[in-house]
């Protein structure tokens, strides 16, 4: 049995190496895919353009306006002469935010009553809309707490001032500078291999018929079982070799920390590639054409980890069935595999429930394959 299935990983390996430039795609589209993506997929939201209508021209709307500026999150772009101007602006795309403020906002501070300011906000990005408006409400906040102490400074009411009842202390866990990047480069690491993985084997067995070679293999005393695991096994070692270098390149480009075992990463993601490539294999087997190949295995591998693993839509989020379905994605799993190793350092002992689901899920997927190839023609 070793004999015979070493034989056809043999075999396949030097079809492999005898297409030179499809291994080159093969070894570069994988760290290709995770530059691209990982520099256009950003959740941060930075830089937003404001817009101000400032109507009291004080050095209290002077200092609100620097409240916005000094932080990362907006650049004042445009000081306008009028709230139509401010609308237009938001209306053309100019500025995501408008923040107006009355002619009235001194006086009323120096009154010692609330100031009313408006923040017009571009809501056709819910996303970013929500987002800015949070961080709205945290410059605003912190800017009256400063006005409210300075007031109770200049009336000396600070000194005996007593202190609050709950201080909160904020610590964020696993990802201190809450960067976007840290999140959707380990989640890149397993919906680029599921991708890739799947598009190796969907053409191995289909190939095979249209080149007219399946008879020979018919005629031999393979087995089907060692046949798809003869196929299976060059594709795991090429897909490793992508394992390494994606790793390597969200580590080195994008400065994502790799707090877990590295071993222990490789080991499963050996695993998760065996799902992956075993779904391929199935396709191939079912598959009357390449091109049919090729188009079932990129609907049922990049759609599904895009969407319903959880990668970018967290699966809370999600109806009730479809929260069910993302349990028979393989890249839902290896998604808490990576993350919790790239970013939370778990070990085995945490993870042995998705590595479970992923090694049945491989080994279900290859004797499908099995089943479903007929020796003959």
């Amino acid at each position: 049995m070793l004999l015979r299935t070493w034989m056809i990983s043999w075999k396949e390996f030097i079809q492999i190496f005898r297409d030179a430039r499809t291994l080159a795609v093969v070894v570069i589209l994988p760290v290709l895919m995770l530059v691209l993506f990982g520099y256009a997929i950003n959740l941060d939201v930075r830089h937003l353009k404001l817009a101000v209508h400032d109507q009291d021209r004080s050095q209290a709307s002077r200092d609100l306006i620097g409240a916005f500026s000094r932080g990362e999150h907006f650049d004042v772009t445009a000081y306008l002469g009028s709230y139509d101007e401010a609308t237009e602006a938001l209306d053309r795309g100019r500025v995501q935010a408008a923040l107006v403020i009355p002619t009235e906002f001194s006086e009323d501070l120096a009154a010692g009553g609330a100031a009313p300011v408006q923040l017009l906000i571009d809501g056709s990005d819910s996303t970013t809309a929500s987002t800015a408006i949070a961080y709205a409400n945290a410059i605003i906040l912190q800017h009256s707490g400063k006005i409210s102490a300075g007031a109770l400074r200049r009336r000396g009411l600070m000194v005996h001032a007593e202190p609050l009842a709950l201080d909160t202390r904020l610590r964020v866990w696993y990802n201190p500078e809450l960067k976007s990047t840290n999140f959707i480069v380990p989640g890149l690491v397993a919906v680029i291999l599921m991708m890739l993985a799947a598009l190796l084997t969907s053409m191995t067995v289909v190939r095979e018929r249209e080149r007219g070679t399946i008879e020979q293999l018919i005629a031999s005393p393979v087995m089907p079982h060692e046949l798809m695991l003869g196929k299976l096994v060059p594709y795991v070692i090429i897909a490793s070799v992508d394992v390494v270098l994606v790793i390597a390149a969200g580590k080195l480009l994008f400065r994502v920390p790799l707090v877990g075992s590295p071993v222990l990463l490789l080991a499963l993601s050996a695993v998760f590639l065996m799902a992956a490539l075993g779904i391929g294999l199935l396709i191939s087997v079912v598959s009357t054409s390449q091109q049919t190949a090729m188009t079932v295995a990129v609907l049922a591998t990049v759609l599904p980890s895009m969407l319903l693993s959880g990668f970018i839509f967290p699966i809370s989020a999600m109806p009730a069935v479809l929260q069910w379905l993302t349990n028979v994605i393989p890249a839902t799993h290896f998604l808490v595999i990576a993350r919790g190793i790239f970013l939370k350092g778990s070990g085995l002992s945490l993870l042995w429930p998705q590595a479970l689901v992923l090694l049945l899920y491989g080994l279900l997927m290859l004797g499908l394959s099995s089943l479903r190839f007929r020796k003959r023609l």
